[in-house]
């Protein structure tokens, strides 16, 4: 079981990269760039991946996948978007595969929050502002209601809502309702982490609320949305001049 890393190819691990070079057959997620695949062009690739309000594999189909492919081949790897213990269903299929008697090795990844933290240079804890972070998902294996006991919201300085795009603007309503954070708090949306496809979005919990990023959201791009004062938006320095030239979003009513 390998973590991919964020998305670009040159950050999954080195271990991660030489296990691929071996593997007799890989099972990817749908988030797994090409060019991740590319490390491996003598590995049978099937696609397993989970897309939100798309055609997806059963989780319970994926499991028997990988027990019958551990049964004919000698290197099976299952290859999970950034790290594969984080909202990844790691433990459910190295139950399965326990369970069968297959030997599981898991090799970590960059998660895509700490790849999202690094790319915007701020840390997700700062000394006197931060000093906790909560990691946290909506997805449902059912539609639940955001305000259902399952899905209440965090206390935590810093909250980073992975696959969060659906539910962006009643996360935002929420924390602002229940008093956990103001309305001028910071908010940073980022898609497609550490591709040539990323782009920010930097506005505030208020403006998150108000529906104002839901056009700027692209449907086909994971979307990572963090929060909280740690992340506040610094003067642009003459090095991020270079930032120009990319499509980087921020309010028009903010200076930058």
């Amino acid at each position: 079981m390998v973590g991919a890393g964020p998305g670009a190819a040159d950050l999954i691990t080195v271990r991660g990269a030489k296990i691929l070079e071996q593997a007799d057959i890989v099972f990817h997620d749908a988030l797994v760039e090409p060019e991740m695949l590319a490390l491996c062009p003598q590995a049978i690739l099937i696609p397993v991946g989970k897309r939100c309000g798309k055609l997806s594999s059963i989780q319970g189909f994926i499991n028997k996948r990988l027990v019958d492919a551990a049964h004919k081949y000698p290197i099976v790897v299952r290859l999970k978007g950034g790290d594969p213990m984080m909202f990844g269903r790691a433990d459910e299929e190295i139950t399965a595969l326990k369970s069968a008697g297959i030997e599981v090795t898991v090799v970590p990844g960059i998660t895509s929050a700490l790849a999202a933290a690094s790319t915007i240079q701020h840390s997700l804890s700062l000394r006197g502002v931060s000093r906790s972070v909560a990691f946290v998902t909506l997805a449902q294996g059912k539609e639940l209601s955001i305000n259902s006991s399952s899905t209440q919201m965090p206390s935590a300085d810093t909250l980073v809502y992975y696959m969060g795009r659906k539910h962006a603007v009643k996360i935002a309503r929420s924390l602002i309702e229940s008093g956990d954070k103001k309305v001028g708090t910071p908010v940073h949306i980022l898609e497609a982490v550490s591709t040539s496809r990323e782009r920010h979005c930097y506005l505030t919990l208020e403006e998150l609320a108000n529906g104002e990023a839901n056009s700027w959201f692209n449907p086909d791009s994971p979307a990572m949305i963090m929060i909280g004062d740690a992340l506040a938006q610094r003067p642009i320095s003459k090095l991020d001049n270079r930032l120009q030239d990319s499509e980087v979003f921020t309010n028009s009513r903010r200076s930058a």
